[in-house]
């Protein structure tokens, strides 16, 4: 087997099933998918049963509740692929994602990789608006992949991650203390390892994003505290793209007190807007962008500062602002 898919899963058997039907359509079959079910109250068995028919390596554990770090973990020590490929439940896979990595993977040398986040047509006009606002190079600098003037060095993320098996577990796998920043983390040691990175273009998912505003906001917030623990846990590793939420952030505060600087952020919105029809040709969807970017900069920045005043400032512990749900 060349190929392990690691799936966690919690309470989205409807997700669940729209990802394992994409698995079923690879142009590729060199595989075998191992479901693991964290704890959920609304499990996914009636789907593996659905699936088992077609997915001739089909395997599902269920295990009590410990995040999706442990979830990870556990499902590759069931893997025997060569490479484990872990995806999030709110992705669906293009019928040419495992053959554009099959080949890459051929082409040279790679011990890591991932790939883009992109919206398909079927998504909501709101989740077309976060995926622009998580993906433009006007808000988080390419870093998330697929731009190839990207501000800093490419890192899996654990929506659609790939890796050596047998390097996987020798770095230890994901951190389960980390609830946010985990795949940074992870992406960080391999790097110190030596191991080498790619981004792979063409292994691009659908990522569902099943969030509104106010969860997208718990969410980028969570992500900009994490940046901080991750500074602790590997220092040098903060990066220009990261402070400049925080400065906007701060920025914004003057100019609403102040009444100075408003006209800078209409202008702003205003980019997001253009820059957003001219990606979708969707103005609803252009529309959405301008919140949705404001959010994801506001959220991060304001994350970040929180976590930066607690550790530089008050000398305090580390912590996590919301807990309601690690697998939005």
């Amino acid at each position: 087997m060349r190929y392990s898919f690691i799936i966690p899963v919690y309470n989205r058997p409807d997700e669940l099933r729209e990802l394992l039907e994409s698995i079923t359509l690879q142009q590729l079959n060199d595989y075998e998918v191992i479901v693991i079910e964290d704890g959920s109250s609304l499990t996914s068995e009636a789907v593996i049963h659905d699936f088992t028919p077609t997915i001739h390596s089909l395997h599902y554990h269920q295990v009590p509740n410990g995040g999706p770090s442990r979830a990870r973990n556990i499902g590759v020590g069931y893997a025997t692929g060569d490479y484990i490929i872990i995806l999030d439940s709110d992705v669906v896979l293009p019928t040419g994602y495992l053959q554009a990595v099959d080949t890459a993977l051929r082409g040279q040398i790679i011990d890591a990789f991932g790939g883009p986040d992109a919206a398909s047509d079927d998504f909501t006009p709101i989740q077309k608006a976060i995926n622009y606002a998580m993906t433009s190079p006007l808000t988080t600098g390419g870093i998330r992949g697929g731009s190839a003037s990207a501000m800093e060095q490419f890192k899996p993320r654990s929506f659609n991650l790939g890796c050596r098996r047998e390097l996987y577990l020798h770095l230890g796998g994901f951190d389960e203390s980390l609830r946010f920043g985990e795949d940074i983390d992870f992406s960080l040691r391999l790097i110190k390892a030596g191991a080498k990175t790619a981004l792979i273009p063409e292994a691009f998912v659908y990522h569902k994003r099943r969030v509104d505003f106010r969860r997208f906001f718990k969410q980028v917030h969570n992500s900009g505290i994490a940046r901080i623990h991750l500074e602790t846990r590997h220092p040098g590793s903060t990066h220009l793209v990261h402070l400049l939420p925080a400065l906007f952030t701060i920025f914004s505060v003057l100019a609403l007190c102040s009444g100075v600087g408003i006209g800078l952020l209409i202008l702003l919105g205003a980019v997001f807007f253009v820059d957003a029809y001219l990606r979708t040709r969707d103005r609803e969807v252009a529309l959405l962008a301008v919140p949705a970017c404001f959010i994801q900069l506001w959220g991060y920045g304001s994350g970040f500062l929180r976590a930066w005043w607690r550790k530089y400032v008050m000398r305090g512990k580390e912590f996590t602002a919301f807990h309601d749900n690690f697998y939005d």
